[in-house]
């Protein structure tokens, strides 16, 4: 596996909220998000009923459950994941130990296209779009550029709730939760897949979405 990362966390500033955040997040993320960031592996799965990419990037990668499953059912494709947590890097990479060289971990914020004179075919994002604020509508563009025509995005992320507590709360975890998504991944995208569920209740609600390239 290689990576490109900047010095070790404790080491250097912080440079976001979402940054510190994680630091302490990290230490607990797998065995407490579970509960609650659902639809990750069937979001893959449907993907891979659609296409069979070569080139993958995961924005938000965080500790790697998502990066393990694709280079599974992906097993020849080359994956790169991103996220500006190192402190949920550091686990990624534990976790990916194994994988070998198939797997590249960066360290950075996804505030420009990655690549985009060398395309992937699949970009996908995991509760990563609703906590980009502000940039979120720019991550999408960004997608767009690093896609290859007819790529694959793959979007799963909270929705909404009709609580206003609720989403006060979830915004002081830095998590937007007012239903903005969609409107731009479809006018970005050409929609192959959009299902949106409640969770608890109706307590609040999450968003699948896999949609195609096509010129903006």
């Amino acid at each position: 596996m290689s990576l490109v990362c900047a010095s070790d966390v404790s080491e250097r500033r912080l440079s976001s909220p979402v940054e510190r955040y994680y630091l302490f997040h990290s230490k607990i993320y797998d065995a407490t998000r579970w509960t609650y960031l659902f639809g990750r592996r069937s979001l893959i799965e449907r993907i891979a009923k659609l296409s069979t990419p070569s080139e993958i990037l995961e924005v938000g990668c965080g500790t790697g459950s998502n990066l393990v499953t694709m280079s599974r059912l992906f097993s020849r494709a080359r994956i790169t994941g991103l996220d500006i947590s190192e402190a949920m890097l550091a686990v990624a990479r534990k976790k990916l130990a194994a994988i070998g060289d198939r797997v590249t971990l960066l360290h950075a914020a996804y505030d420009r296209p990655l690549r985009p004179s060398q395309p992937f075919d699949l970009v996908v994002f995991s509760y990563c779009l609703t906590m980009i604020n502000p940039g979120w509508d720019k991550a999408i563009e960004h997608a767009h550029c690093d896609l290859q025509r007819g790529g694959l995005i793959g979007v799963v992320d909270f929705h909404g709730s009709p609580f206003a507590l609720y989403r006060r709360w979830m915004w002081r975890n830095h998590v937007r939760l007012d239903g903005h998504l969609l409107p731009k991944l479809t006018l970005c995208f050409e929609p192959r897949f959009v299902e949106i569920r409640p969770a608890y209740a109706g307590c609040w609600s999450y968003l699948s979405f896999v949609g195609a390239k096509v010129d903006l």
